[in-house]
């Protein structure tokens, strides 16, 4: 697995960041210069997706992707870290904190959920019919409608068209995103959330589109060590839109003591 390595660079914490379901370590730029001032900063594409593009094993899961964390915090010879994860990311950050305890310090989930509900499968439905009648072309304009709000995407149609040459030029392949978002909507943690020992900052936007807020609700309700903080607006993608208020919150979170 490929990494990127950023941030301070002497004994300082780790952090690791996984994005959603289009893969992008950049997904977090609006982070790293935050956390890069106190922390060792881990950015990686998923396996199958960017600089890790390749096909992927068959019977993919949640599971192949949080062991995909720790080949990455062995190669790094990092006992342990905080991770921050978006959405499928966030999915990825709870399952490495129920396989290996120990190798996780404080766990962030954004827009995130413990099972995917019939409002998300919907969406997801949705976008994969835009794929297979319009292909790859189709289904990447139609990406930032469920990660942005309207308003947003108006005012900064440039980047959107920008982000969406970029997210044609660096497809995942159909075969890639069909075995994710599979993988994402198999995963159910409603049972096992239990055991999720270490603190979770359950973060999420009222106005998100694509993951209702209740389903972030719901995941701090089950999580024994959990806060649940929500923002009114910022769609799903509001660590990008609303990066300021996000990123004092996530540092207070992972400064708190033990």
């Amino acid at each position: 697995m490929k990494y990127q390595v950023l941030g301070r660079t002497d004994a300082a914490e780790t952090v690791l960041l996984s994005a959603g379901l289009g893969g992008a370590g950049s997904f977090w730029a609006p982070q790293v210069e935050a956390l890069s001032r106190d922390y060792r900063v881990v950015l990686y594409d998923h396996r199958g997706t960017g600089a890790n593009a390749g096909p992927l094993p068959g019977g993919y899961t949640i599971g192949h992707m949080a062991e995909d964390v720790i080949e990455i915090l062995n190669a790094l010879g990092a006992p342990r870290a905080h991770l921050l994860g978006h959405a499928l990311g966030g999915l990825v950050a709870l399952e490495v904190a129920l396989r290996h305890p120990g190798r996780v310090g404080r766990v962030v989930v954004v827009n995130g959920w413990l099972k995917a509900d019939s409002h998300t499968r919907r969406c997801f439905d949705t976008r994969l019919a835009a794929l297979r009648g319009g292909g790859p072309g189709a289904y990447v304009r139609a990406q930032p409608i469920f990660l942005y709000p309207a308003a947003w995407l108006s005012a900064h149609a440039l980047r959107v068209e920008a982000e969406e040459a970029h997210g044609l030029a660096h497809f995942q392949g159909e075969a890639n995103l069909l075995a994710r978002i599979g993988a994402l909507l198999a995963y159910d943690a409603s049972g096992t959330a239990g055991g999720v020992a270490t603190p979770v900052l359950v973060a999420a936007a009222r106005d998100d589109v694509l993951v209702p807020w209740t389903a972030s609700e719901a995941m701090a309700r089950a999580l024994p060590k959990a806060r649940l903080w929500l923002v009114p607006e910022g769609g799903h993608a509001f660590t990008v839109v609303e990066p300021a208020p996000f990123n004092a919150e996530l540092l207070r979170f992972l400064a708190e003591p033990a």
